[in-house]
């Protein structure tokens, strides 16, 4: 996506409901919003009533734990999937960003090396969780400067960029797992990772209050902040927002830096869940974020989508991947059938897309031959 693109608008340039005050607050009800979303609720409570019936294992207190942590991983790092698709864009670098980000991490725990002596440097939890951070905020804004400074194709440069975080991950990594060293040592102060990052609050993993803070966030920023009507202005139609004056390049580049910094998060979660940080960490994660975002009612094609939605699509994968897993589907089946369900997920909402332009042309020229009629004649000389 460039800047002197224009795109047929997808959307009304608005947050989904209604149209924005100068508060950013939903002034209008948006029927056409409730029934997207309204799908994925619906697949949703289908998906777990089946595999309810076909397994009594599947809502066991412990197996809806387990579903949880896995749906929070998937939706963080959709909810910044959700903004990139929201610009019309794309990030197929996040997966290998949250391999990076933990590899990264787990040779921060290992400690490092002074130079010239023997020591060892063990840096506190909260450095290695910031430092990890700004490692996919780094990779997220290198997307977005290619992106939006040089004009070049998102898919293209994620894509690239997804072959550039695996690889440092193999440097980083060396080829060999970090296992043992991530538990810390106690008398280093370096144990706290594990005891904050893999702790469950209340019974509720801590990667689901992550998930639930960033949706909160992202929620107000969509929906009542000068940059989410940005956002959705520059997905539904960029060269109509740039005209506007709206800051086309600087929303995009921001875009990929929290992608980056969602994927980051994920990288941090999930290392301390499984206790050992490998190559293979987050791969195929950009395409469950997709899906997530996708079936939960946001167009490709930008300016429409909703954090609420989101979160219901990664519910829907979530519980659609671990019910398989239940009755015993094999992974390659597995993979099959999500696809499956993405292809459906965009096929509807073409369809919706089609329809909904054909109701519109329908009511423009039904206003045109009103206003035609209604219309007096020009009065004889």
């Amino acid at each position: 996506m460039t800047e002197t693109t224009t795109k047929p608008a997808s959307g009304t340039g608005n947050p989904p409901g209604g149209s924005a005050n100068g508060n950013g607050r939903s002034s209008r009800f948006n029927l056409n919003s409730v029934l997207v979303e309204g799908r994925a609720l619906i697949a949703l409570i289908v998906i777990v009533a089946f595999f309810a019936i076909m397994s009594e294992n599947y809502l066991t207190g412990g197996n809806l734990t387990s579903i949880i942590k896995q749906v929070a991983f998937n939706a963080i790092i959709a909810l910044g999937m959700l903004l990139v698709i929201l610009n019309g864009g794309i990030d197929l670098s996040v997966g290998s960003t949250v391999g990076l980000t933990g590899a990264v991490a787990g040779n921060l725990f290992r400690g490092l090396h002074v130079p010239f002596t023997d020591a060892i440097l063990f840096p506190q939890v909260w450095v290695i969780v910031i430092v990890s951070v700004l490692v996919g905020m780094l990779v997220g804004y290198v997307n977005g400067l290619l992106i939006a400074r040089l004009n070049l194709a998102p898919f293209i440069v994620t894509l690239g960029m997804l072959y550039v975080a695996r690889g440092l991950t193999q440097v980083f990594l060396n080829g060999q797992n970090i296992t043992a060293e991530l538990r810390g040592q106690e008398e280093l102060g370096n144990t706290g990772f594990f005891g904050v990052f893999a702790s469950s609050p209340l019974g509720i993993p801590i990667s689901a209050w992550v998930m639930v803070v960033l949706a909160v966030i992202f929620s107000i920023l969509l929906t009542r902040t000068p940059f989410g009507r940005w956002l959705y202005a520059t997905g539904s139609n960029t060269r109509a927002a740039q005209l506007s004056g709206v800051p086309v390049k600087k929303v995009e580049t921001r875009i990929y830096v929290l992608s980056g910094m969602c994927a980051a998060l994920v990288g941090i979660l999930q290392i301390a869940n499984i206790s050992s940080s490998t190559a293979d960490l987050g791969q195929f994660y950009e395409l469950n974020a997709i899906a997530a975002v996708v079936i939960g009612g946001a167009a490709l094609s930008g300016g429409r989508g909703t954090v609420r939605g989101t979160i219901i699509g990664a519910l829907v994968i979530g519980f659609l991947a671990n019910g398989l897993v239940i009755i015993g589907v094999s992974p390659f089946w597995q993979q099959v059938v999500t696809g499956a369900v993405i292809i459906l997920a965009v096929a509807v909402d073409s369809i919706q897309q089609i329809a909904q332009r054909r109701r519109n042309a329908r009511r423009a020229v039904a206003n045109l031959r009103q206003s035609t009629r209604s219309t007096p004649p020009p009065a004889a000389a």
